[in-house]
């Protein structure tokens, strides 16, 4: 199979992550608006490429409050760095999974990371459309991206953890082939 262009579901698809808050618990969110390219091939992984632009103003935690700071010069600093990106280098097979290695810009700056990613198979949907699933995660580290904002608690530790996970769920359709004229 050669390499296709797909194209994301985002009602079939999230980018969400996760991070320790006060460090007793987890805080989760997601972005609600991103789009990207894939351009992939089942058979040769290594000749598959994506690219992902997110909106870091579509910032969802379901906390409004939490949510207005996080797009302030606090974090991700929106009015200044508007897009979170991600564009391969290099995916190779790793067990029955694949290593997708790339370049990671959030907040301006830009820096390697390797996502664990699966491929969860095709299926033709109802429509005639052909689908494929995908699942990706890895963590950061927020302060090497400038994200560093953090408050001491009175009781001891901080507020907000380094370390975010990170965790995609894909969905993708297979874009039509466009027949040669005759």
């Amino acid at each position: 199979m050669p390499t296709t262009r797909w194209t994301f579901d985002p009602v079939h698809s999230q980018i969400g992550f996760a991070v320790r808050h006060m460090m007793v618990s987890k805080t989760r969110g997601k972005f609600t608006k991103w789009d990207g390219t894939l351009d992939f091939d089942a058979a040769r992984p290594e000749n598959t490429t994506v690219a992902v632009e997110i909106d870091a103003t579509s910032i969802d935690t379901n906390e409004p409050q939490r949510d207005a700071h996080l797009r302030s010069p606090d974090f991700f600093d929106v009015e200044k760095f508007p897009t979170l990106t991600f564009k391969s280098t290099k995916i190779e097979r790793a067990g029955d999974g694949f290593r997708v290695a790339g370049d990671l810009t959030i907040h301006g700056v830009t820096k390697p990371v390797v996502l664990d990613a699966d491929f969860g198979g095709t299926v033709t949907d109802p429509y005639g459309n052909t689908r494929a699933g995908f699942s990706a995660k890895t963590a950061i580290d927020r302060k090497d991206y400038g994200l560093v904002w953090n408050m001491v608690l009175e009781a001891g530790g901080i507020a907000v953890a380094d370390k975010i996970e990170i965790s995609l769920e894909i969905e993708a359709v297979q874009a039509k082939q466009q027949s040669a004229a005759a």
